[in-house]
């Protein structure tokens, strides 16, 4: 069932959203070469802790996993696409990582994720995650009332598939509010003019993932939760919870 917000509820979901963004910029200030994942993780939960908020992810079991998720943040690292588990592994010199993250505060979520290089950037590294960016601010920018949903997964395809870049099979964003997964569902692909009527109040989280090799499948990781590109290639994946408005699209989870 789709939820409508009200505008109260919204500002709620804005709170959640501050943190995250928060959670996001204090991990990402930290993912330098030799800082290990699980370090990171520990940033993120202390964020969350003095904010007075806790985490959606932490101990979530959906039915493809084996065990409930261990951590706060997911940590993907070059072909990773997304789930990756924060370890012990310690990041290197030109690694691209992408971090999604959650909060859930005064019983309302916000979800969102970043990808960015580690030390000296790779140009094609670069390349990847400025067009899973602009995917992102293309649909973030359809999120009006009277739109589709199907227009936002074929702005964010139209997007990778210009670059040449996979999308890969299954994955898009989602319906967000009083738990981090509500209906509907947001592909990241799509047909204009097709798909759900976009109303106020709605708030979805959108979160496209493209991979630099051009395929579409993916790899699941013994651990059953990692997720990577069928060729090897790297990947990149940002989110964030976008609010439909009278006024627009707004965006919940910006820093």
């Amino acid at each position: 069932m789709v939820e409508i917000k009200t505008p109260a509820e919204i500002e709620a979901m804005a709170e959640a959203g501050r943190i995250v963004a928060a959670a996001l910029a204090a991990v990402g200030a930290h993912a330098v070469p030799g800082v290990s994942l699980l370090e990171l993780d520990e940033i993120a939960r202390t964020v969350l802790a003095d904010s007075g908020a806790t985490s959606p992810f932490l101990g979530y079991r959906p039915a493809f996993a084996p065990t409930p998720f261990p951590a706060v943040i997911c940590t993907s690292v070059n072909d990773a696409i997304v789930h990756g588990i924060p370890g012990r592994y310690r990041l290197r010199d030109g690694d691209l990582l992408s971090v999604d993250c959650g909060a859930l505060l005064d019983g309302w979520a916000g979800d969102a994720a970043v990808s960015l290089t580690v030390g000296r950037p790779r140009p094609d590294d670069l390349a990847l995650i400025a067009a899973t960016q602009a995917a992102l601010e293309a649909a973030i920018a359809l999120c009006v009332p009277g739109g589709r949903i199907g227009d936002l997964g074929h702005a964010i395809a139209r997007t990778g598939r210009a670059a040449g870049y996979g999308i890969p099979d299954d994955f898009g964003g989602h319906g967000i509010g009083r738990t981090m997964h509500e209906d509907p569902h947001v592909a990241n692909r799509g047909r204009p003019g097709r798909g759900l009527t976009l109303r106020p109040g709605l708030v979805l989280a959108i979160e496209p993932m493209f991979t630099a090799g051009g395929a579409d499948g993916y790899v699941t990781a013994p651990d059953g939760w990692t997720l990577s590109s069928a060729d090897g290639s790297r990947a990149a994946h940002v989110e964030h919870t976008v609010a439909v408005t009278d006024d627009g699209p707004r965006v919940l989870t910006r820093p």
